[in-house]
C-alpha cells in the first residue's frame, strides 16, 4: 500500500493535509491532517472532504469547491497554504497521466468539464457536442474559418463568461467552438497566458500573474 499524495487546501487560514494512502477495492483508504485512516467511496464525505471518484490508482477528491485528483506514489504537494480566507487561490499543482498529458477536471459557466492542457493553442477549444452540452450560446457567436487536418471548416468565436480549474478562475475567456466533436477541452493560452508555467517532472505549476 504506497504512500500518495498529501495535498493543503485552504480550510479558513488552515491548510489541510490529505493522502491517499490506497486502494481498497471500490473505495479510496484516505489519511486526513495525519489522522487514522479512513475508507471513503465515491460520495462519501469525511468533514470537509468529499470524495468524487476512486479509480485503479488514483481518486478526485473536493474540499471545499477544490478539485484535485489524488494518485498513488505521488510526491507529497501542497497548495494554496499562502492564502487566508476569503482570499482566491493564486497556485495550482496538475499532474501529468501515463502518456504526458495533463488532463483534470473543471468548469466552464459553472458546467463540469474535462480539460487537457494544450499550451500549442491560442485559445479555448470545444467540441460542438460539448458546447450544447453545456448550453453555451456559440450559434451567437462570429462564425469563423477554421483549418483542420482534414482541409478548412466552420466553427464559432465566443468569450466564456468563467473558466475555472481547480482554485484557479479566469473571466471573460476567449473560446473557439468546432463542429467536429472533441474528447477534451483543449484548455490554450487565452486561459494559460493569465499563469505563469513551470513545469517540474510530471508536474505542472500554474501561478496567477500579479
Amino acid at each position: 500500500m504506497g504512500l500518495g499524495l498529501a495535498l493543503g487546501l485552504v480550510q479558513g487560514a488552515h491548510a489541510q493535509s490529505i493522502a491517499l494512502a490506497g486502494i481498497l477495492g471500490s473505495k479510496a483508504l484516505l489519511v486526513v491532517d495525519g489522522a487514522a485512516p479512513r475508507s471513503l467511496a465515491a460520495g462519501e464525505s469525511l468533514g470537509k472532504v468529499r470524495v468524487l471518484s476512486v479509480g485503479r490508482e488514483d481518486a478526485v477528491v473536493d474540499v471545499g469547491g477544490q478539485q484535485q485528483r489524488l494518485r498513488l506514489g505521488e510526491a507529497p504537494v501542497r497548495l494554496g497554504s499562502r492564502q487566508g480566507a476569503g482570499e482566491a487561490e493564486t497556485r495550482l499543482v496538475l499532474f501529468a497521466d501515463s502518456r504526458g498529458h495533463f488532463v483534470e477536471q473543471g468548469q466552464i459557466n459553472g458546467q463540469s468539464m474535462r480539460y487537457m492542457v494544450d499550451t500549442g493553442a491560442s485559445t479555448v477549444a470545444i467540441g460542438r457536442t460539448e458546447a450544447e452540452r453545456m448550453g453555451l450560446p456559440f450559434l451567437q457567436g462570429e462564425s469563423i474559418q477554421m483549418g483542420t487536418a482534414n482541409g478548412s471548416t466552420r466553427g464559432w468565436r465566443l468569450r466564456l463568461d468563467s473558466v475555472r480549474i481547480g482554485g484557479l478562475e479566469v473571466r471573460g475567456v476567449e473560446a473557439v467552438v468546432t463542429p467536429q466533436p472533441m474528447p477534451y477541452v483543449l484548455l490554450g493560452n487565452s486561459f494559460l497566458a493569465e499563469f505563469r508555467m513551470t513545469r517540474q517532472g510530471d508536474q505542472m505549476v500554474l501561478e496567477k500573474r500579479r
